[in-house]
């Protein structure tokens, strides 16, 4: 079964006789975890924070082929902990039995009615290559918070990271056979999906999710799918162009362009398009160039052929491996450029008459993970309300969308479901609900005779017509008095 990280995590190799026989020993090893109490399971959550921190910089050193340390403490490791200490706080109180005290049916007068929330069973998560350790590991600790157990596939490359969490959490105490990692190859992460794992949660290209969903369609297996993006970027009449440059740069320098909430479709009215293109170019100007994969190259140079056909000015191109940040000017809102998933340091500037026009167009693309609006924070803020996309940054671009508080997930070609926040923690649940009847009335147990249908539509009328008791006996109705 290939070396096991201390007492809980094997790295698995190959096959689907070996997933399999992970899926068991998985499964074997739940029963005693779902049934701790949440808080027991908290604890092991905040010793394997705490030797996160311990070993942050270890954990960094995983990723040095990939980009700096520091970049990696930063946008990795940092959040990580964040979502571990939102855990500790808040999975217990999420995660209680829900009574259900108010608006009880008259017909069910002595029934208590509860909701819980219950472990999956065993999770399969299929990490992205871009955050390798932040994006899954919290996925990982919200899995493992829920009491359910968990099989880890990294991305080519990218299992060092998870094998160290998995250390980590054993270290902590996490039981062995809760957590398990398996190698990297496409064959295994094939032979998982066929597996018949509980729940899947992938994070990649919308490419990857059909694949994904198809292959778990055959066992109907529930998946959640957090997908890339081609993310549009609005900047409104009265915003600051120097914020905005700014956080552009930013993006377009953030892990080489490969975030997949990162900065892609830049609306702004006409006037201001000249003002925010020399802004952005003097703050990129110092920006190394990124390495990206061929395949990437190949697509993104495409791409920019295209763009240059239709006009567009194409301010930078690909050199051999490496691809500085790229800002293509005068772009017109049908380009490919603009509906393709890209990871690499690329943004268009699309000049728009108003807002209407900008959302028009935006409207196009088939992505819709994440938006940023600058401007004005009132209007912003509006602007927010009606934008199609699962998280909106005003005024700033992805950081925000690291709180381990809000949900993150896309909706289109973007996906479905959510992790991180609340809601991706119940999102690794199943719900029971619970009816306790109490007493002897039970009127359903006499079947009702026909000639007492008009009774009944007396008291359908009487409890839920327009002059029904509740309404008469509303607070409205007493300040009619």
């Amino acid at each position: 079964m290939g070396s096991q990280m201390g007492s809980d995590a094997a790295v698995l190799r190959g096959g689907s006789e070996l997933v399999a026989e992970t899926l068991r020993q998985a499964r074997r090893s739940l029963s005693s975890w779902s049934e701790r109490p949440v808080k027991h399971r908290l604890r092991i959550v905040r010793r394997a924070r705490q030797l996160i921190a311990r070993d942050c910089e270890a954990l960094a050193a995983t990723l040095l082929h990939r980009r700096t340390a520091v970049e990696t403490l930063v946008t990795e490791v940092l959040p990580l902990v964040e979502a571990a200490r939102f855990l500790e706080r808040t999975a217990e109180s999420l995660l209680a039995p829900r009574i259900l005290r108010h608006g009880r049916p008259l017909w069910l007068l002595g029934v208590r009615a509860e909701v819980r929330r219950e472990p999956l069973g065993v999770v399969l998560t299929l990490a992205p290559s871009n955050y390798p350790l932040f994006l899954p590991g919290v996925q990982i600790l919200q899995a493992l918070t829920a009491g359910n157990a968990v099989c880890a596939k990294p991305a080519p490359g990218c299992a060092e990271p998870l094998r160290r969490l998995a250390a980590l959490l054993a270290e902590a105490g996490l039981p062995g056979g809760l957590l398990t990692v398996l190698d990297e190859s496409l064959e295994t992460s094939a032979a998982a999906i066929r597996a018949g794992f509980d729940r899947i949660v992938l994070t990649g290209s919308a490419e990857t999710g059909r694949l994904v969903l198809q292959a778990a369609a055959a066992r109907l297996t529930p998946t959640t799918m957090e997908l890339s993006g081609n993310d549009a970027v609005f900047v409104l009449d009265g915003a600051d162009l120097d914020l905005v440059a700014s956080c552009l740069a930013y993006g377009l320098r953030l892990n080489g362009g490969a975030t997949c909430i990162a900065p892609r479709r830049v609306f702004v009215p006409e006037a201001l398009a000249p003002a925010l293109e020399q802004g952005l170019l003097s703050r990129i100007s110092d920006i190394s160039p990124a390495v990206v994969p061929e395949r990437i190259r190949i697509q993104l140079q495409a791409l920019l052929e295209e763009a240059a056909v239709s006009g567009a000015r194409v301010l930078a191109w690909p050199i051999t491996e490496r691809v500085p940040p790229i800002v293509v000017a005068d772009a017109r809102a049908d380009l490919r450029l603009l509906r393709e998933d890209v990871f690499a340091p690329v943004l268009a500037i699309v000049a728009v008459q108003d807002t209407d026009q900008a959302l028009q167009a935006a409207a196009s693309c088939p992505y819709a993970l994440g938006t940023a609006i600058f401007g004005p924070p009132a209007e912003a803020y509006k602007l927010a309300t009606q934008v199609n996309a699962g998280s909106v940054v005003v005024n700033d671009v992805i950081v925000p969308t690291a709180d381990p508080r809000l949900p993150f997930g896309g909706r289109g070609n973007s996906g479905f479901g959510v992790t991180r926040g609340a809601e991706g923690l119940l999102e690794l649940t199943t719900l029971k609900a619970i009816s306790v009847r109490r007493g002897r009335f039970r009127p359903h147990l006499t079947a009702p005779r026909p000639e007492e249908a008009s009774r009944f539509a007396m008291l359908i009328r009487l409890l839920h017509g327009k002059h029904s008791l509740q309404n008469l006996l509303s607070p409205a109705w007493f300040r009619r008095l």
